[in-house]
């Protein structure tokens, strides 16, 4: 699942950059509606990055997850500026090197969202096939070490990627491009690193957060039929919490899904027939937009995100122990 086209068959001699043919009009609405996105991407992220560091009643396993999530869509955003630029004047201008940065960063960060999906996917299943178990377990110690290690893998990969593609790399790319043309091998590594392996994690471990999730509806219906007791009550709450937590979760997965999969579906197709640049580029723009939605759908379905943005935005984070403020309230 490349960011980038790899047919060494369309290797260039001769590119130079072609002459702007919109308007002025249409050229400033662009770049307006660039940075417009760009901004919304950083600044909401860095909101959801600030409410998980500083409040201390949200330092939970999840929000771990949710954090380093956060902190991979507030790289996407900063990653979306030469992006848009390059689509709106179909002319890569950052030069060679800045190129190759360019495209280690953005597998990583790519690599690295698709993984931090896949571990929430397997959280979730944790915490609703038993919330006892998985509160008494799974601590957020434990889980910034599983976040550590997936940014490790992550590196590593990334530093595979380039090692495995270094002479092409510096060797057939075009000058007015950002187009790399990578070795026959990769492809195969990249298809079921980047793409099978962590999109069956996120189905199979979903479709069973499903299930469990209908199971625990059918318990929580009978619960309600009958008296009951404090432990069936405490059991209730924490089934109808578990569901609920999996349910948004569930929302951002798919969301995440919509947004991957037509460009997969394109890179997969790039390795039988060939695929315009453009066409990749612009579904490419489309896994981008995927970390500006984010944060909307944490304020849609967060209450306690929508808090947070209200202090952080009067400035109340400033206060002394405003890290101590109740935001599940």
């Amino acid at each position: 699942m490349n960011l980038l086209e790899f047919n060494q068959s369309d290797r260039c001699v001769h590119f130079s950059c072609p002459e702007r043919s919109l308007s002025p009009a249409v050229y400033i609405l662009l770049y307006v509606c660039s940075i417009a996105v760009v901004l919304l991407t950083l600044c909401g992220n860095l909101l959801v990055i600030i409410s998980v560091f500083h409040f201390k009643q949200l330092h939970t396993p999840t929000n771990m997850l949710v954090l380093s999530l956060a902190v991979s869509d507030f790289l996407m955003g900063a990653l979306l500026i030469p992006e848009l630029i390059w689509m709106i004047e179909s002319c890569w201008m950052f030069g060679r090197i800045f190129c190759i940065s360019f495209c280690l960063i953005s597998v990583f960060n790519m690599i690295f969202s698709i993984y931090s999906i896949a571990l929430i996917s397997v959280d979730r299943y944790l915490a609703v096939s038993n919330p006892f178990l998985y509160t008494n377990k799974i601590s957020v110690r434990l889980m910034c070490i599983v976040v550590n290690s997936n940014w490790c893998v992550c590196v590593a990969y990334s530093i595979t990627f380039y090692y495995l593609n270094e002479s092409s790399m510096t060797s057939l790319m075009c000058s007015g491009e950002c187009v790399l043309f990578l070795s026959q091998e990769w492809p195969v590594i990249d298809l079921i690193f980047a793409f099978i392996f962590p999109l069956s994690v996120i189905i199979i471990f979903y479709t069973q957060v499903f299930v469990i999730a209908k199971k625990h509806a059918t318990a929580i219906r009978e619960l309600n039929n009958h008296t009951r007791t404090k432990t069936q009550k405490i059991t209730s709450h924490s089934m109808k919490s578990e569901r609920k937590a999996a349910k948004v979760l569930g929302i951002l997965v798919s969301v995440f899904l919509v947004c991957l999969l037509p460009y997969c579906v394109c890179s997969l197709l790039g390795y039988v027939i060939e695929v315009q640049a453009e066409t990749n580029l612009k579904l490419m723009i489309m896994v981008y937009l995927n970390s500006t939605i984010n944060p909307f759908i944490y304020a849609l379905f967060y209450p306690w995100f929508r808090k947070c943005i209200k202090i952080i935005i009067s400035f109340q984070i400033l206060q002394t122990d405003s890290a101590l403020i109740n935001v599940l309230s």
